[in-house]
């Protein structure tokens, strides 16, 4: 079975996409934080990341940028879920190495269709 990692600090975010997602059959990991999301991958390897950008301790530009520079997890799909909506922060997700950028509030069906499209590669 497929894990995604949830990363956001808004509960009510969190609980939505999670939601979404275990109808889908995908287990879900949830992170409020960089830290508690960094710690979750390095035990149990996420086959997809949905990461808010901002957030209590970093960036999530950050985050992504981190973890594809690092050689275990570049390869983990990261998809970028976040109110930043103008063009220059999607165009910037995309350069820290985001692999999708939905805007909040985030349309279910998309979510589902794009975190698929990366769990059945």
């Amino acid at each position: 079975m497929s894990i995604a990692l949830v990363v956001d600090d808004s509960l009510t975010t969190m609980k939505i996409l999670s939601c979404c997602l275990k109808q889908e059959g995908i287990d879900v990991l949830t992170a409020q934080n960089a830290v508690e999301a960094l710690a979750k991958i390095s035990i149990n390897k996420p086959d997809v990341i949905i990461l808010d950008v901002v957030l209590p301790d970093r960036s999530g530009f950050e985050i992504c940028r981190d973890l594809k520079a690092q050689a275990e997890t570049s390869n983990i799909p990261i998809v970028i879920c976040s109110t930043k909506a103008t063009e220059m922060d999607k165009f910037w997700g995309k350069k820290q190495g985001a692999d999708a950028y939905l805007v909040k509030p985030i349309d279910q069906e998309e979510l589902v269709k794009t975190v698929q499209r990366f769990i059945n590669i």
